[in-house]
Protein backbone atom coordinates (compact mmCIF):
# COMPACT_ATOMS: atom_id res chain seq x y z
CA UNK A 1 0.00 0.00 0.00
CA UNK A 2 1.56 3.26 -1.12
CA UNK A 3 2.64 5.42 1.79
CA UNK A 4 1.65 2.84 4.45
CA UNK A 5 3.95 0.39 6.15
CA UNK A 6 1.87 -1.52 8.71
CA UNK A 7 -1.58 -2.84 9.54
CA UNK A 8 -1.70 -0.17 12.24
CA UNK A 9 -1.24 2.47 9.56
CA UNK A 10 -4.03 0.91 7.53
CA UNK A 11 -6.38 0.95 10.51
CA UNK A 12 -5.42 4.54 11.21
CA UNK A 13 -6.16 5.50 7.61
CA UNK A 14 -9.60 3.88 7.84
CA UNK A 15 -10.35 5.88 10.97
CA UNK A 16 -9.27 9.01 9.13
CA UNK A 17 -11.45 8.16 6.13
CA UNK A 18 -14.48 7.80 8.39
CA UNK A 19 -13.75 11.13 10.06
CA UNK A 20 -13.18 12.87 6.73
CA UNK A 21 -16.44 11.42 5.49
CA UNK A 22 -18.30 12.72 8.53
CA UNK A 23 -16.73 16.15 8.07
CA UNK A 24 -18.00 16.13 4.46
CA UNK A 25 -21.58 15.41 5.53
CA UNK A 26 -21.79 11.64 5.22
CA UNK A 27 -23.47 9.75 8.03
CA UNK A 28 -21.51 6.53 7.55
CA UNK A 29 -18.53 5.14 5.66
CA UNK A 30 -17.80 1.45 5.15
CA UNK A 31 -15.26 -0.60 3.22
CA UNK A 32 -15.92 -3.78 1.25
CA UNK A 33 -13.93 -6.31 -0.74
CA UNK A 34 -14.94 -6.81 -4.37
CA UNK A 35 -16.31 -10.37 -4.47
CA UNK A 36 -20.14 -10.54 -4.61
CA UNK A 37 -20.74 -13.70 -6.65
CA UNK A 38 -24.23 -14.40 -5.27
CA UNK A 39 -25.40 -10.90 -6.13
CA UNK A 40 -23.98 -11.27 -9.61
CA UNK A 41 -25.98 -14.42 -10.26
CA UNK A 42 -29.13 -12.81 -8.86
CA UNK A 43 -28.61 -9.85 -11.20
CA UNK A 44 -28.23 -12.15 -14.22
CA UNK A 45 -31.42 -14.02 -13.30
CA UNK A 46 -33.26 -10.68 -12.94
CA UNK A 47 -32.08 -9.64 -16.39
CA UNK A 48 -32.99 -13.00 -17.93
CA UNK A 49 -36.53 -12.52 -16.61
CA UNK A 50 -36.58 -9.08 -18.30
CA UNK A 51 -37.52 -7.45 -15.02
CA UNK A 52 -35.39 -4.44 -15.96
CA UNK A 53 -38.00 -3.44 -18.55
CA UNK A 54 -36.82 -0.64 -20.85
CA UNK A 55 -33.70 0.05 -18.78
CA UNK A 56 -31.37 -1.26 -21.47
CA UNK A 57 -28.36 0.14 -19.64
CA UNK A 58 -28.89 -2.49 -16.94
CA UNK A 59 -28.47 -5.27 -19.49
CA UNK A 60 -25.71 -3.53 -21.44
CA UNK A 61 -23.12 -3.87 -18.70
CA UNK A 62 -24.34 -7.20 -17.32
CA UNK A 63 -21.84 -8.86 -15.03
CA UNK A 64 -19.58 -5.80 -14.90
CA UNK A 65 -21.97 -4.38 -12.27
CA UNK A 66 -20.68 -6.98 -9.83
CA UNK A 67 -17.06 -6.65 -10.96
CA UNK A 68 -15.74 -3.16 -10.22
CA UNK A 69 -12.24 -4.31 -11.11
CA UNK A 70 -13.40 -4.47 -14.73
CA UNK A 71 -14.80 -0.97 -14.54
CA UNK A 72 -11.67 0.48 -12.94
CA UNK A 73 -8.69 -1.89 -13.37
CA UNK A 74 -6.77 -2.45 -10.18
CA UNK A 75 -9.76 -2.00 -7.88
CA UNK A 76 -9.64 -4.23 -4.80
CA UNK A 77 -11.83 -2.25 -2.39
CA UNK A 78 -15.09 -0.33 -2.50
CA UNK A 79 -15.47 2.56 -0.06
CA UNK A 80 -19.23 3.02 0.41
CA UNK A 81 -20.81 6.14 1.86
CA UNK A 82 -24.35 7.08 2.79
CA UNK A 83 -26.06 10.42 3.36
CA UNK A 84 -29.52 10.99 4.85
CA UNK A 85 -31.94 12.83 2.56
CA UNK A 86 -35.36 12.96 4.24
CA UNK A 87 -36.31 16.67 4.05
CA UNK A 88 -37.03 18.10 7.51
CA UNK A 89 -39.48 20.67 6.14
CA UNK A 90 -41.60 18.42 3.89
CA UNK A 91 -45.35 17.98 4.28
CA UNK A 92 -46.22 14.57 5.77
CA UNK A 93 -46.06 12.05 2.94
CA UNK A 94 -49.19 10.18 4.05
CA UNK A 95 -51.26 13.37 4.02
CA UNK A 96 -50.19 14.18 0.47
CA UNK A 97 -50.96 10.65 -0.73
CA UNK A 98 -54.43 10.83 0.81
CA UNK A 99 -55.30 14.09 -0.96
CA UNK A 100 -56.07 13.31 -4.60
CA UNK A 101 -55.85 16.98 -5.59
CA UNK A 102 -52.14 17.02 -4.73
CA UNK A 103 -49.22 15.46 -6.56
CA UNK A 104 -46.87 13.13 -4.72
CA UNK A 105 -43.17 13.38 -5.52
CA UNK A 106 -40.70 10.92 -4.02
CA UNK A 107 -39.05 12.52 -1.02
CA UNK A 108 -35.55 12.10 -2.48
CA UNK A 109 -36.36 14.49 -5.34
CA UNK A 110 -37.77 17.43 -3.36
CA UNK A 111 -34.44 19.23 -3.06
CA UNK A 112 -31.39 19.56 -5.27
CA UNK A 113 -30.20 16.67 -7.40
CA UNK A 114 -28.10 14.43 -5.19
CA UNK A 115 -25.83 13.15 -7.98
CA UNK A 116 -23.55 16.17 -8.28
CA UNK A 117 -23.61 16.95 -4.57
CA UNK A 118 -22.56 13.48 -3.41
CA UNK A 119 -20.08 13.02 -6.24
CA UNK A 120 -18.32 16.29 -5.35
CA UNK A 121 -18.13 15.28 -1.68
CA UNK A 122 -16.81 11.82 -2.58
CA UNK A 123 -14.22 13.37 -4.87
CA UNK A 124 -13.01 15.51 -1.96
CA UNK A 125 -12.84 12.42 0.23
CA UNK A 126 -10.91 10.53 -2.44
CA UNK A 127 -8.51 13.46 -2.81
CA UNK A 128 -7.78 13.35 0.92
CA UNK A 129 -7.02 9.63 0.68
CA UNK A 130 -4.78 10.27 -2.32
CA UNK A 131 -2.88 12.99 -0.44
CA UNK A 132 -2.27 10.56 2.41
CA UNK A 133 -1.29 7.69 0.08
CA UNK A 134 0.48 9.01 -2.98
CA UNK A 135 0.21 6.92 -6.12
CA UNK A 136 -3.13 5.34 -5.27
CA UNK A 137 -5.75 5.04 -8.00
CA UNK A 138 -9.43 5.73 -7.43
CA UNK A 139 -12.72 6.82 -8.99
CA UNK A 140 -15.84 8.14 -7.30
CA UNK A 141 -19.38 7.31 -8.42
CA UNK A 142 -22.92 8.23 -7.40
CA UNK A 143 -25.53 6.24 -9.30
CA UNK A 144 -23.50 7.02 -12.42
CA UNK A 145 -21.68 3.79 -13.18
CA UNK A 146 -22.57 0.12 -13.56
CA UNK A 147 -22.08 -0.87 -9.93
CA UNK A 148 -24.30 -2.95 -7.66
CA UNK A 149 -24.07 -0.23 -5.04
CA UNK A 150 -26.53 -1.73 -2.58
CA UNK A 151 -24.70 -5.05 -2.55
CA UNK A 152 -21.35 -3.39 -1.91
CA UNK A 153 -22.90 -1.13 0.72
CA UNK A 154 -24.22 -4.23 2.47
CA UNK A 155 -20.76 -5.81 2.35
CA UNK A 156 -19.36 -2.58 3.77
CA UNK A 157 -21.71 -2.84 6.76
CA UNK A 158 -23.98 0.08 5.85
CA UNK A 159 -27.16 -1.99 5.96
CA UNK A 160 -28.96 -4.99 4.54
CA UNK A 161 -31.02 -5.24 1.38
CA UNK A 162 -34.65 -5.44 2.48
CA UNK A 163 -37.51 -7.38 0.92
CA UNK A 164 -38.32 -4.26 -1.12
CA UNK A 165 -34.70 -4.35 -2.45
CA UNK A 166 -33.76 -1.05 -0.79
CA UNK A 167 -30.91 -0.84 1.69
CA UNK A 168 -31.97 -0.65 5.35
CA UNK A 169 -29.80 0.48 8.23
CA UNK A 170 -31.02 -0.61 11.66
CA UNK A 171 -30.11 2.77 13.15
CA UNK A 172 -31.20 5.00 10.26
CA UNK A 173 -33.90 3.27 8.23
CA UNK A 174 -33.66 3.59 4.45
CA UNK A 175 -34.03 7.29 3.59
CA UNK A 176 -30.45 7.82 2.44
CA UNK A 177 -28.33 8.09 -0.71
CA UNK A 178 -25.34 5.92 -1.53
CA UNK A 179 -22.06 6.63 -3.27
CA UNK A 180 -18.83 4.73 -3.84
CA UNK A 181 -15.11 5.18 -4.27
CA UNK A 182 -13.30 2.37 -6.09
CA UNK A 183 -9.70 2.13 -4.94
CA UNK A 184 -6.59 -0.03 -5.24
CA UNK A 185 -5.72 0.43 -1.57
CA UNK A 186 -5.83 -2.86 0.42
CA UNK A 187 -7.80 -1.35 3.28
CA UNK A 188 -9.23 -3.48 6.12
CA UNK A 189 -12.83 -4.39 5.28
CA UNK A 190 -15.91 -4.06 7.46
CA UNK A 191 -18.22 -6.86 8.52
CA UNK A 192 -21.18 -7.25 6.12
CA UNK A 193 -24.54 -6.26 7.57
CA UNK A 194 -26.95 -9.04 8.49
CA UNK A 195 -30.62 -9.01 7.48
CA UNK A 196 -33.33 -8.06 9.97
CA UNK A 197 -36.58 -8.09 7.99
CA UNK A 198 -37.74 -11.22 9.76
CA UNK A 199 -41.29 -12.27 8.88
CA UNK A 200 -42.41 -8.71 8.04
CA UNK A 201 -44.09 -8.31 4.65
CA UNK A 202 -45.36 -4.73 5.03
CA UNK A 203 -43.53 -3.50 1.92
CA UNK A 204 -44.81 -6.36 -0.20
CA UNK A 205 -48.37 -5.90 0.99
CA UNK A 206 -48.49 -2.11 0.48
CA UNK A 207 -47.04 -1.91 -3.04
CA UNK A 208 -49.82 -0.34 -5.17
CA UNK A 209 -48.86 -2.29 -8.32
CA UNK A 210 -47.56 -5.49 -6.68
CA UNK A 211 -44.11 -4.78 -8.07
CA UNK A 212 -42.44 -6.68 -5.21
CA UNK A 213 -43.23 -10.08 -6.67
CA UNK A 214 -41.60 -11.95 -3.80
CA UNK A 215 -39.29 -11.27 -0.86
CA UNK A 216 -36.19 -9.49 -2.19
CA UNK A 217 -37.53 -9.60 -5.77
CA UNK A 218 -38.65 -6.50 -7.66
CA UNK A 219 -40.17 -6.47 -11.12
CA UNK A 220 -39.25 -2.96 -12.24
CA UNK A 221 -41.83 -3.09 -15.03
CA UNK A 222 -44.56 -2.87 -12.40
CA UNK A 223 -42.86 -0.33 -10.13
CA UNK A 224 -44.31 3.20 -10.04
CA UNK A 225 -40.83 4.68 -9.78
CA UNK A 226 -39.94 2.94 -13.03
CA UNK A 227 -43.23 3.88 -14.70
CA UNK A 228 -42.97 7.56 -13.82
CA UNK A 229 -39.21 8.05 -14.19
CA UNK A 230 -37.56 5.44 -16.39
CA UNK A 231 -40.34 4.62 -18.85
CA UNK A 232 -40.51 6.99 -21.80
CA UNK A 233 -43.56 5.42 -23.43
CA UNK A 234 -47.24 5.20 -22.54
CA UNK A 235 -47.91 3.90 -19.05
CA UNK A 236 -49.69 0.52 -19.28
CA UNK A 237 -53.42 0.80 -18.61
CA UNK A 238 -53.31 -1.85 -15.89
CA UNK A 239 -51.19 0.38 -13.63
CA UNK A 240 -52.78 3.81 -14.08
CA UNK A 241 -55.47 3.60 -11.39
CA UNK A 242 -53.01 2.11 -8.92
CA UNK A 243 -50.63 5.03 -9.45
CA UNK A 244 -53.03 7.34 -7.65
CA UNK A 245 -51.47 10.78 -7.36
CA UNK A 246 -47.84 9.63 -7.55
CA UNK A 247 -46.30 11.75 -10.30
CA UNK A 248 -42.58 11.16 -9.71
CA UNK A 249 -41.46 8.02 -7.97
CA UNK A 250 -43.09 6.14 -5.11
CA UNK A 251 -42.15 5.78 -1.44
CA UNK A 252 -44.87 3.45 -0.18
CA UNK A 253 -42.54 0.57 0.64
CA UNK A 254 -40.35 2.87 2.71
CA UNK A 255 -43.23 4.65 4.40
CA UNK A 256 -44.49 1.39 5.92
CA UNK A 257 -41.10 -0.10 6.81
CA UNK A 258 -40.90 -0.45 10.61
CA UNK A 259 -37.19 0.32 10.53
CA UNK A 260 -37.86 3.83 9.31
CA UNK A 261 -38.98 4.82 12.80
CA UNK A 262 -35.22 5.22 13.25
CA UNK A 263 -34.79 7.34 10.12
CA UNK A 264 -32.87 10.57 10.54
CA UNK A 265 -33.84 13.87 8.92
CA UNK A 266 -31.37 15.34 6.45
CA UNK A 267 -28.92 17.91 7.75
CA UNK A 268 -27.74 18.81 4.25
CA UNK A 269 -29.35 22.14 3.31
CA UNK A 270 -29.47 21.26 -0.39
CA UNK A 271 -32.08 18.59 0.39
CA UNK A 272 -34.68 21.02 1.74
CA UNK A 273 -37.90 21.34 -0.26
CA UNK A 274 -37.83 23.59 -3.31
CA UNK A 275 -40.73 25.28 -5.13
CA UNK A 276 -43.35 23.78 -2.81
CA UNK A 277 -43.03 20.37 -4.47
CA UNK A 278 -43.72 18.51 -1.23
CA UNK A 279 -47.49 19.13 -1.59
CA UNK A 280 -48.21 20.76 -4.96
CA UNK A 281 -51.65 20.91 -6.57
CA UNK A 282 -52.00 18.79 -9.68
CA UNK A 283 -53.96 21.49 -11.50
CA UNK A 284 -51.21 24.00 -10.79
CA UNK A 285 -48.45 21.68 -11.98
CA UNK A 286 -50.35 20.76 -15.13
CA UNK A 287 -50.48 24.45 -16.07
CA UNK A 288 -46.69 24.79 -16.11
CA UNK A 289 -45.27 25.72 -19.49
CA UNK A 290 -42.15 23.92 -20.64
CA UNK A 291 -40.11 27.01 -19.78
CA UNK A 292 -41.55 26.97 -16.25
CA UNK A 293 -40.83 23.25 -15.93
CA UNK A 294 -37.20 23.78 -16.93
CA UNK A 295 -36.83 26.77 -14.61
CA UNK A 296 -38.43 25.12 -11.57
CA UNK A 297 -36.63 21.81 -11.98
CA UNK A 298 -33.21 23.34 -12.57
CA UNK A 299 -30.75 21.48 -10.39
CA UNK A 300 -33.42 18.86 -9.58
CA UNK A 301 -33.49 15.14 -10.32
CA UNK A 302 -36.99 15.66 -11.71
CA UNK A 303 -35.72 17.39 -14.83
CA UNK A 304 -34.30 14.14 -16.24
CA UNK A 305 -37.75 12.81 -17.17
CA UNK A 306 -38.47 15.78 -19.43
CA UNK A 307 -41.56 17.89 -19.88
CA UNK A 308 -43.51 15.34 -21.92
CA UNK A 309 -43.29 12.60 -19.29
CA UNK A 310 -44.00 15.19 -16.60
CA UNK A 311 -47.32 16.02 -18.27
CA UNK A 312 -48.02 12.33 -18.89
CA UNK A 313 -47.62 11.50 -15.21
CA UNK A 314 -49.74 14.41 -14.03
CA UNK A 315 -52.48 13.53 -16.53
CA UNK A 316 -52.74 10.07 -14.96
CA UNK A 317 -52.91 11.59 -11.48
CA UNK A 318 -55.62 14.02 -12.61
CA UNK A 319 -57.55 11.05 -13.97
CA UNK A 320 -57.40 9.55 -10.48
CA UNK A 321 -58.35 12.81 -8.73
CA UNK A 322 -61.81 13.60 -7.41
CA UNK A 323 -63.95 14.96 -10.23
CA UNK A 324 -64.27 18.75 -10.25
CA UNK A 325 -64.68 21.52 -12.78
CA UNK A 326 -61.06 22.58 -12.23
CA UNK A 327 -59.71 19.08 -12.83
CA UNK A 328 -61.74 18.54 -15.98
CA UNK A 329 -60.86 22.01 -17.30
CA UNK A 330 -57.17 21.39 -16.68
CA UNK A 331 -57.30 18.15 -18.63
CA UNK A 332 -59.27 19.69 -21.46
CA UNK A 333 -56.66 22.45 -21.75
CA UNK A 334 -54.14 19.78 -22.83
CA UNK A 335 -56.46 17.75 -25.06
CA UNK A 336 -54.78 19.18 -28.16
CA UNK A 337 -51.22 18.89 -26.81
CA UNK A 338 -48.66 18.43 -29.56
CA UNK A 339 -47.46 15.24 -27.85
CA UNK A 340 -49.49 12.21 -28.93
CA UNK A 341 -48.49 10.42 -25.73
CA UNK A 342 -49.77 13.26 -23.55
CA UNK A 343 -52.99 13.46 -25.55
CA UNK A 344 -53.58 9.74 -25.05
CA UNK A 345 -53.17 10.00 -21.29
CA UNK A 346 -55.35 13.09 -21.14
CA UNK A 347 -58.04 11.23 -23.07
CA UNK A 348 -57.84 8.35 -20.60
CA UNK A 349 -58.06 10.75 -17.66
CA UNK A 350 -61.09 12.56 -19.06
CA UNK A 351 -62.79 9.20 -19.58
CA UNK A 352 -62.35 8.45 -15.87
CA UNK A 353 -64.35 11.57 -15.01
CA UNK A 354 -66.95 10.96 -17.70
CA UNK A 355 -67.86 7.76 -15.85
Amino acid sequence: MSGLSSSFSADTLVDEIRQWGQDLGFQQIGIAAIGIDDDEEKLMRWLELSRHGAMDYMHRHGRMRARPQELVPGTIRVISARMDYLPPDAAPAEEVLENSSLGYISRYALGRDYHKLLRARLAKLADKVSERCSGTRYRAFVDSAPILEKAFARQAGLGWIGKHTNLINRNAGSWFFLGEILTDLPLPVDEPATAHCGTCTACIDICPTQAIVGPYELDARRCISYLTIELRESIPLEFRKAMGNRIYGCDDCQLVCPWNKFAQLAVEKDFIVRHGLDAPTLVGLFAWSEAQFLERTEGSAIRRIGYECWLRNIAVALGNAATSDDVVAALQSRSDCESAMVREHVSWALAQHAR
